[in-house]
């Protein structure tokens, strides 16, 4: 199924329509890469901005009730902790009520759309009490039945990420969630941080466009880079997400493969090229080629002198550029024509000058038959 093919895919997220035939829809992924800072995330949101996101997303989990109690006291001391155990770190790097509020306000403040994933359903309630327009599912979630079922019933739209998921487990998410009427995305992903090149599978985005008809299609990326996603939107991607960062060589596990704000600005001008190149399909002679064209292209003129009644043969015509003149795709009609006009060397021909003066013009012509 083509891209175009899909016409009921389309998506309101916030302000923002995300169709089939519109522009790419890119989230920059905060996640936990604030760093508990609030400071670190105003910053965050307003480089994505500045950037040309159109939604900042974070992540919310209640830790106590997420965790086991041997996982959450589990001792977490390492380059990248924030804390002696597990909890005590996942507990730093997260906000709360008033943090989430504020952001949210200030992401409205600079036109960009705020939501967040939900691990848990205590974080689903904490989300909907702030009015988020859309949750994430993170990928382990894929199985998460009552995590799914009571994202559902939100009616707010939802992206199901799928890495490490098996294809059967996909879709019945994915039946879970359009059965409580939730406008769904599946997005293509691999939960490899970051994830090997040959790992992308990139080509699974075509076998979700058939396998989910009425979904829009996504790539959740972890690679290291910007060009991939651009590949995804070609493959008919829509929804793009790539981890977001001020500085890759900050503390945390995500830092290494998430995009710095340059490369987050020329990720969203790239897709912008990519959806402009592809054009609709029909082949054109844009106004930008006819001088170019023009100049590389040849026309017939007289090979030597030649003189009235003089029947044309091979060694009398020449193909020459400029292309401002009668095109060689008139070759056959002119060899064996008979000049009713002398011309002098490398004087173009015309078909007026040949008798008979009026010959067939082939199919396809690309310029005008007159001089």
């Amino acid at each position: 199924m083509t891209p175009e093919a899909g016409r009921g895919r389309q998506m309101r997220i916030g302000g923002t329509e995300i169709t089939d035939g519109g522009a790419c829809f890119v989230i920059a992924e905060i996640g936990h890469n604030h760093q508990g800072s609030m400071e670190t995330a105003r910053a965050l949101i307003k480089a994505a901005a500045d950037a040309g996101a159109d939604a900042v997303k974070l992540q919310k989990r209640d830790n106590r009730t997420l965790y086991t109690r041997e996982m959450y006291d589990k001792p977490y001391e390492n380059e990248n902790s924030y804390g002696r155990t597990y909890g005590e770190h996942r507990e730093y790097l997260e906000f709360g009520a008033a943090e989430f509020a504020e952001l949210q306000a200030y992401a409205g403040e600079l036109g960009v759309i705020f939501f967040s994933t939900a691990f848990d359903l205590p974080s689903v309630e904490f989300l909907e009490a702030l009015d988020v327009p859309a949750y994430k599912v993170a990928s382990a979630d894929v199985t998460n039945v009552p995590l799914l079922r009571a994202l559902a019933q939100t009616g707010r739209p939802v992206l199901l990420s799928t890495g490490g998921a098996a294809l059967e487990d996909i879709v019945v998410a994915h039946d879970l969630l359009a059965a409580g009427g939730a406008d769904i995305a599946v997005l293509q992903c691999t939960a490899g941080y970051p994830a090997a090149w040959d790992e992308l599978d990139l080509r699974v985005i075509a076998e979700y466009r058939d396998l989910f008809p009425d979904a829009l299609i996504g790539f959740s990326s972890h690679d290291n880079g910007i060009a991939m996603p651009v590949a995804a939107y070609v493959l008919g991607a829509r929804i793009v997400e790539k981890h977001f960062t001020l500085d890759r060589t900050m503390r945390g596990t995500d830092h290494k493969f998430s995009l710095e704000p340059q490369g987050l600005r020329k990720l969203v001008r790239d897709l912008g090229r990519t959806r402009q190149a592809l054009g609709d399909g029909t082949k054109r002679v844009h106004h930008s080629e006819r001088a170019p064209i023009t100049k590389m292209a040849k026309k017939l003129v007289a090979a030597r002198p030649l003189a009235p009644g003089h029947v044309l043969t091979e060694a009398d015509v020449a193909v020459k550029s400029p292309g401002d003149g009668l095109s060689p795709m008139y070759w056959d009609e002119v060899i064996g024509a008979r000049l009713t006009e002398p011309l002098d060397f490398e004087e173009p021909l015309q078909l007026a000058l040949l008798e008979p003066p009026e010959v067939p013009v082939p199919s396809g012509r690309l310029e005008s038959a007159s001089s």
